[in-house]
C-alpha cells in the first residue's frame, strides 16, 4: 500500500520502504545501471526485463481468474461469514489487478515522466494498500475457519453475516486512512528527475508519515501470520484427534476433506511470508549503514523476486474459492457437485466441520 517506488530509464525499484540516498551523495544512473555516487554500483536490468514480462503474467492470469470469481459471485448470496470475506478478498485482488498495467510501464521505462508521478501518488499507494487488506482478509478467514472448527455448534458474535460485513468494512476504512495521507503528502513538484524517486515528491511529513506506515504495516504481517499459525496449530491437533478417533475403512476420505482448510495458511505463507522476511534486512540495508555493495545488490534482487511472489496472490486467491466454497464451483464451472454433497452426507458424524463450505 506505499507509493514508494523508484523508477527510471535505468533503474526501477518498488518497495513499501523509504529508501533515501546517504547525506552528499548523487543518484547516477548509466546504461541499465544505477548508483550513488561514492556508494553501491547497481545492475537494474533485470527490473526491467525480467520483472515486466513476469508481471504481464501474472496480470492476464489474474484478470482471467478474478473475472471468473466475479461472475460466480454475483450469483451467491453473502449468508455466511465465509462468503462475505472471499468477496471482500476478490475485490481487493482484482482492484491490485487493476494497478499492474501501470507498475509494468514504469518498472519497464516505457511510461511517461507523468505517468511515473501518478504511480508514484496513487497507484502505488493502492497496490500496497489492497496487499495488506488481503493479508488481513485472509487472517479473518483463518478465524473464520478456526470457529467452525472448535466451536463447531456454537455461535459468536463474529460468525454472525452482519458482522463479518462490518469487519470487512473496518479493513477497508483503516487502510484507507492509513494510506490517504501517503497520497496528499506527496506534494512535491514532480519533475522528469524527481519522479525517479518517489520519496523526492514527499514533504517532510510525508517521508515520517511514509516511515510510520511501514511499522504499522510490519505489525500487521507479523500479528496475521502469529495469529494464523496459532489457529492452525490448534485445527492440526483437532484434525489428528478426529482421526485417530475414526479408524474406519472410509477414514482417509473423511481425512482428505478434512486437510482442504489448510489450503488458506498455504496460500498466506507462499504468498506473503517470503516478502516480509526479505524486507527487514532490506529496509536495515537502507536505512542503515550497510556498506557491503554486494549483500545490498542481493537484498535488491532479494526484494524484487518476493514482492512479485505477494504480487501472485491475486492468483492463488482463486484455490481458496475452488477448494473450500462449493457454492463457487458450482456458479463458475457450472457443474452440480453431487458426489461431494453425498459425501457429507455421509460424514455427518464426523466432529469436526472442516469440509467445504456452502
Amino acid at each position: 500500500m506505499h507509493p514508494k517506488m523508484i523508477t527510471s530509464q535505468t533503474s526501477t525499484t518498488t518497495t513499501p520502504t523509504v529508501d533515501l540516498p546517504a547525506p552528499n551523495c548523487n543518484i547516477i544512473t548509466t546504461n541499465g545501471t544505477s548508483s550513488f555516487s561514492g556508494q553501491c554500483h547497481r545492475d537494474t536490468r533485470i527490473a526491467h526485463v525480467a520483472f515486466p514480462i513476469l508481471y504481464i503474467v501474472i496480470f492476464l492470469t489474474g484478470v482471467i481468474l478474478n473475472s471468473l470469481a466475479i461472475r460466480a459471485f454475483f450469483q451467491i448470496q453473502s449468508t455466511s461469514t465465509f462468503i462475505v470475506y472471499l468477496k471482500n478478498t476478490l475485490v481487493s485482488d482484482f482492484i491490485m489487478t487493476l494497478m499492474l498495467p501501470l507498475k509494468i510501464l514504469t518498472d519497464s521505462g516505457l511510461g511517461p515522466w507523468q505517468l511515473k508521478a501518478f504511480v508514484c501518488r496513487f497507484s502505488a499507494v493502492i497496490f500496497y494498500e489492497t496487499m495488506y487488506v488481503s493479508i488481513v482478509l485472509l487472517g479473518l478467514i483463518a478465524f473464520d475457519r478456526f470457529l467452525k472448527i472448535v466451536r463447531p455448534f456454537g455461535k459468536f458474535w463474529v460468525q454472525n453475516v452482519t458482522a463479518a460485513q462490518i469487519l470487512s468494512g473496518l479493513v477497508w476504512l483503516f487502510f484507507f486512512v492509513l494510506s490517504l495521507p501517503n497520497m496528499i503528502l506527496s506534494n512535491n513538484k514532480a519533475t522528469p528527475l524527481s519522479v525517479k524517486k518517489c520519496a523526492s515528491l514527499k514533504n517532510p511529513l510525508g517521508l515520517k508519515w511514509h516511515a510510520a506506515v511501514n511499522y504499522i504495516c510490519q505489525f500487521i504481517f507479523w500479528t496475521v501470520l502469529i495469529l494464523m499459525l496459532l489457529f492452525y496449530a490448534i485445527i492440526t491437533k483437532k484434525v489428528y484427534n478426529s482421526y485417530i478417533k475414526t479408524q474406519k475403512k472410509d477414514s482417509k476420505s473423511k481425512q482428505r476433506i478434512n486437510g482442504k482448510v489448510f489450503i488458506i495458511v498455504a496460500v498466506f505463507f507462499i504468498c506473503f511470508a517470503p516478502f516480509h522476511f526479505c524486507r527487514v534486512p532490506y529496509t536495515l540495508s537502507q536505512t542503515g549503514n550497510t556498506s557491503d555493495c554486494n549483500v545490498q545488490n542481493l537484498l535488491f534482487i532479494a526484494k524484487e523476486s518476493t514482492l512479485w511472489i505477494a504480487t501472485t496472490n491475486i492468483c492463488m486467491d482463486p484455490l481458496i474459492y475452488i477448494i473450500l466454497c462449493r457454492s463457487f464451483v458450482e456458479k463458475a464451472f457450472c457443474v452440480k457437485m453431487k458426489k461431494i454433497r453425498s459425501t457429507m452426507r455421509e460424514n455427518t458424524t464426523v466432529p469436526l466441520d472442516t469440509r467445504i463450505s456452502v
